[in-house]
């Protein structure tokens, strides 16, 4: 399959939530899988991460741009193996994932970005956010309680929080992005049956018990709050700089895909090249190289 006939058969522009439009969940299918078969994916996944390699070899090597990817997604939507999956062939010296958890008091004692500024990627590098500073308009936002643990100004608390918050992340992705951090953004929709059936997996089969927690039946009662609060983050903070991909996720298989082929066609399209070598450098690696050839053998 040629790249023309992959790409209409991936559909991309049904994953992709249009900037400036109101966005309903409703409109994106859990179980899409484009016009892949389980096993074709497979085979297509595999030579994605080996491009993904390449292409993450120049971009540390020219050392202009980082690649930040965020991940969002209720709970069991597959946020772990799909970064464990398509970030499988990377060179783990140019690549961090942090994985963001409640604030601690050292983090309540700061701004909410103020955390996300420390791992930030450095230039070359890939930086992964399993869950991000996004948390701060969901969780937050459906459990309004734990702005008070917030210590924030009082007239903060006076007016549109939300919507303050939505335009600060906007013009923080906006700072981003004008210094060569290059932000993907990833929702990993899965549905409500989907995630029944993978919580009851993980009650069920041992191994899997560690996975699970009391609070994500507590949060899924809360589903249609959730959908709503990610709703308005997709309306108000996909921009043209750092729009959102909501992914498929009912078919772990494709959602990988699909993740590698985004991030894939972000790379291609920043025209990456390894750096040029000055004549003069050109010149001593000759040198270098004829004084090896010439050293007697042992």
């Amino acid at each position: 399959m040629d790249s023309k006939s992959f790409i209409a058969a991936m559909q991309p522009e049904v994953m992709m939530a249009k900037p400036g439009k109101k966005i309903k969940l409703k409109d994106f299918d859990p179980g899409f899988t484009g016009d892949f078969k389980k096993k074709e994916a497979r085979e297509y996944l595999e030579a994605g991460i080996e491009e993904l390699a390449r292409y993450q070899d120049i971009l540390y090597a020219q050392n202009t741009y980082a690649l930040l990817l965020i991940f969002q997604a209720m709970d069991a939507a597959g946020k772990d193996s799909t970064i464990k999956h398509v970030m499988s062939g990377v060179n783990p010296q140019g690549c961090q994932v942090f994985s963001f958890k409640p604030p601690s008091a050292e983090e309540l004692d700061h701004d909410y970005l103020w955390k996300s500024f420390r791992c930030l990627p450095e230039r070359g590098n890939i930086g992964i956010f399993n869950r991000s500073y996004y948390e701060e308009v969901l969780v937050v936002r459906v459990h309004p309680h734990l702005l008070d643990r917030q210590q924030l100004p009082p007239s903060t608390r006076k007016g549109n929080i939300w919507k303050q918050r939505f335009e600060e992340i906007n013009n923080f992705e906006k700072y981003l992005v004008n210094n060569g951090i290059v932000v993907m953004k990833f929702f990993l929709n899965v549905s409500k049956a989907e995630q029944k059936r993978r919580f009851l997996e993980r009650i069920n089969r041992p191994e899997k018990n560690w996975k699970f927690a009391l609070s994500d039946v507590e949060d899924r009662a809360r589903w249609d709050d959730y959908q709503t609060a990610y709703e308005d983050v997709f309306t108000n903070t996909g921009t043209d700089w750092a729009p959102w991909h909501i992914i498929p996720a009912d078919n772990k298989w494709f959602t990988r895909l699909a993740v590698a082929h985004f991030i894939h066609q972000k790379l291609k399209s920043l025209n990456l090249t390894y750096p040029e070598v000055e004549p003069n450098h050109l010149e001593r690696l000759q040198e270098s190289k004829q004084r090896l050839e010439s050293e007697p053998e042992d």
